[in-house]
């Protein structure tokens, strides 16, 4: 284990565990948010959770303004 290895898998642990991604920035020290997005490995689930939790925020919004 290198130590480039044990700082992306402490980056995606991090996210995992529900760390905003701007902290795990500061926490890494990058200057930009691109290069923290490549630290962090997201699983297919949580990303496909989250598409389906925006969705269902979106359609509440919709149901509010429209009844």
């Amino acid at each position: 284990m290198t130590p480039h290895v044990l700082r992306h898998f402490c980056a995606s642990e991090l996210y995992r565990g529900g760390l905003h991604l701007v902290a795990i920035q500061e926490v890494l020290g990058h200057s930009w948010i691109a290069t923290t997005m490549r630290y962090v490995h997201v699983q297919q689930t949580r990303v496909e959770d989250a598409w389906l939790a925006g969705q269902q925020r979106a359609a509440k919004r919709l149901e509010g303004l429209m009844g």
